[in-house]
C-alpha cells in the first residue's frame, strides 16, 4: 500500500474530534491494508515505528529538507527499509550515511508525506490516532472484542503484532496470548487527584503508596535470567547491574516487578532526579547505585497475578522482597491517607498513589483504581510568541512561548524575560479565540509559523517541575506545563522570575534532560523527562 494512504488518514483523524469518526476511518484503513504491512502501518500512526527512535531530531530534518515529489509513490514497506538503515547506520562516517538515506527518503516523498515522516521520526505526530483510539481501531477491523484485542496489547507490549494477529488470525489464537516472564508488558497508569482523600473517597479501602521520583522499572526473572525494562519497554538491563544482584537474591524462581529504581543520599533520601537518570545513558559511568523498590508482582513461580485483586499482590510481594517494597499504609481513612501523603512529601518524594486494595492490574490503563497525588506548582510566566495550530486548530494561534522574567540581566537583558518552555495544553476553545485576537493585535514580528507578541501578557501555569536544558538561555526547561488561566491583574513585571525557576532544580521537582532529548523535542508543549 502507499504511504500516502496512511498519511491521509492520519489527515482525517486528526482534523475530527470525534472518537468514534476517528475509530471508524482507522479501522477502514486497517481492512484495506496488506497483511504485512499491518504492524508498521499500526506503529507509524502511533509515532512508535518498530525501529523505536533512530536518532533523528528536528535539525537531522531541516538538514535534510529538499524539494518534495510531485506525486505519491512511496509504499509503506519502502519507509520502512528506510528506517531500518537509519537504525543500522553506526560507526565512523556513519552520521553522512544517515543524512544520506534521510535525504533520499525525503527526496521521494510528497509534501504532504515529508510533514508525516518527520512527525513520525521525532515523536511529533499530533493525529490524534492514540493508542487507546487505534486499539478500538483494531477491535472494528478485525470483529473482536475490544477487551480481548486490549488484553492482548497489554500482556504482549506489541500493539502492531496484536493488530496483526486480531485481524489475521482466530479469536482462539488472539485469546492464547498470556504473560510471558522475560517479555514487557505495558504499565498500568495512574489518574490524578488534588488531594489523598480526594482519591480515597474515589478508591475506597486502598494501599496509600509514596510516589517516588524515580525511573519506572519493570523487572522479569527466570530462574537466574534477569532483565529490566523502562516504562517504554526499552531494555536497560545492562545498565542496572546492582538491580539484578537484588532480584537474584530473592527467594523466587520466577518473577515479574513493577517498581521504581532511584538513587539515595547517605541519609536515605532521594538524590535530584538526574542523578538517577544519568544511569540510564549508555555510556555513563556507574558512579551511582540504584536503589529499586517495587510496589507491584504481577507473576511468580508459574502463577500469573493480574486478575488477583491488590490486596493479594501486596502479600507476595512482603512476602518476597520486604525490604524493597515502597513504603505506604493500607487504609479507608482519610486522615491517614494525608498523614502517608506528609510523610511522602516531608521525606522528599514527589507525593503519594492511592490504589484500591480491590483492583486487578490493567496494564496500560489509566483509570480510577490508581490515583496519584501530587501539589501542584504554579507560576505567572509572560507570552513572548504563539504557534499557529494544526489540525482543528488550525487558524488558531496555538502554542505559547513562555518567558520568565530576568530582573537582574543574568541570562539576558536586565529586566527582560528567558524562555523557559511551550505549550498548548489547558487552552479552551474559547481562550484560543481570545488569544489569537490578543495577540495579533500586539504582534512585533511573525513567520510562517510563530507570531511574536510584545511581552506584556501574563499567564498562570501549573507544571510538574523542572529540568535542565541547554535549549533555553536559561539552562532550564519547564515540566508538563499546561494553562491555568491569564492574569489580566498581573504586569510583565510581576511575573515569576528565572531564578525562582531554577532553585527547583535543588528540590525533587528538577530533572536533567540530554542534548539530545532537548533537541529532539523541538517544538513540544513540554520537555522530555
Amino acid at each position: 500500500m502507499l504511504l500516502d494512504e496512511i498519511v491521509r488518514t492520519s489527515e482525517a483523524v486528526a482534523t475530527t474530534r470525534s472518537r468514534l469518526a476517528k475509530v471508524n476511518e482507522l479501522a477502514g484503513l486497517l481492512r484495506r491494508l496488506d497483511p504485512e504491512d499491518i504492524p508498521t502501518a499500526v506503529g507509524l500512526l502511533a509515532a512508535k515505528p518498530r525501529q523505536g527512535r533512530v536518532g533523528i531530531g528536528w535539525s537531522g530534518m531541516r538538514a535534510a529538507k529538499v524539494e518534495s515529489a510531485p506525486a505519491p509513490h512511496l509504499t509503506i514497506a519502502d519507509l520502512d527499509a528506510a528506517l531500518d538503515r537509519l537504525l543500522a547506520a553506526a560507526g565512523a562516517g556513519s552520521t553522512v550515511d544517515r543524512a544520506a538515506t534521510l535525504r533520499t527518503l525525503m527526496a521521494e516523498a510528497t509534501e504532504r508525506e515529508q510533514a508525516f515522516i518527520a512527525g513520525v521520526l521525532v515523536g511529533e505526530l499530533r493525529t490524534g490516532a492514540l493508542e487507546g483510539v487505534l486499539t478500538d481501531a483494531i477491535a472494528r477491523a478485525a470483529g473482536r472484542p475490544i477487551e480481548a484485542v486490549r488484553r492482548a496489547a497489554m500482556l504482549s507490549g506489541d500493539l502492531g503484532g496484536t493488530a496483526l494477529l486480531a485481524i489475521t488470525g482466530t479469536p482462539a489464537q488472539l485469546s492464547a496470548v498470556g504473560l510471558v516472564v522475560g517479555r514487557p508488558v505495558q504499565p498500568m497508569l495512574a489518574a490524578t487527584a488534588a488531594s489523598a482523600s480526594e482519591a480515597l473517597e474515589a478508591t475506597g479501602e486502598a494501599s496509600v503508596e509514596y510516589k517516588l521520583d524515580g525511573a519506572r522499572i519493570q523487572v522479569h526473572r527466570a530462574n537466574d535470567d534477569v532483565r529490566i525494562f523502562t516504562r517504554t519497554l526499552a531494555d536497560v538491563t545492562h545498565r542496572l547491574p546492582e538491580v539484578v544482584e537484588v532480584v537474584r537474591g530473592l527467594p523466587v524462581r520466577d518473577v515479574i516487578l513493577d517498581g521504581e529504581t532511584l538513587a539515595l543520599d547517605e541519609d536515605g533520601g532521594p538524590r535530584p532526579f538526574q542523578e538517577t537518570m544519568s544511569r540510564f545513558g549508555a555510556d555513563a559511568a556507574r558512579t551511582t547505585l540504584l536503589h529499586p523498590w517495587f510496589f507491584d508482582v504481577l507473576h511468580i513461580d508459574g502463577r500469573d497475578l493480574l486478575d488477583e485483586p491488590l490486596s493479594t499482590r501486596i502479600g507476595v510481594l512482603e512476602r518476597i522482597a520486604p525490604g524493597h517494597r515502597i513504603p505506604g499504609k493500607i487504609t479507608g481513612d482519610a486522615a491517614v491517607a494525608e498523614k502517608v501523603s506528609h510523610d511522602a512529601l516531608a521525606a522528599g518524594h514527589e507525593g503519594v498513589v492511592v490504589k484500591a486494595v480491590g483492583s486487578t492490574y490493567a496494564a496500560g490503563r489509566r483509570g480510577s483504581n490508581w490515583i496519584k497525588v501530587k501539589p501542584v506548582l504554579t507560576y505567572d510566566l509572560v507570552v513572548l510568541a504563539c504557534e499557529w495550530g494544526s489540525g482543528r486548530r488550525t487558524g488558531l494561534l496555538s502554542n505559547l512561548h513562555l518567558g520568565a522574567l530576568d530582573p537582574d540581566g543574568e541570562f539576558g537583558e536586565p529586566g527582560g524575560y528567558v524562555m523557559v518552555g511551550k505549550t498548548f495544553k489547558g487552552l479552551t476553545d474559547s481562550l484560543l479565540q481570545w488569544q489569537t485576537k490578543r495577540f495579533q493585535e500586539l504582534e512585533v514580528r511573525r513567520t510562517a509559523g510563530t507570531v511574536w507578541t510584545q511581552p506584556v501578557t501574563v499567564v498562570e501555569i501549573a507544571i510538574d517541575g523542572v529540568q535542565h536544558s541547554p535549549r533555553y538561555p536559561g539552562g532550564i526547561a519547564l515540566r508538563f506545563a499546561r494553562v491555568r488561566r491569564y492574569r489580566d491583574d498581573k504586569t510583565a513585571a510581576e511575573a515569576d522570575t528565572i531564578q525562582t525557576l531554577r532553585a527547583l532544580l535543588h528540590t525533587p521537582r528538577g530533572r536533567e534532560v540530554s542534548p539530545r532529548s532537548a533537541e529532539s523535542d523541538s517544538g513540544r508543549d513540554a520537555p522530555l523527562s
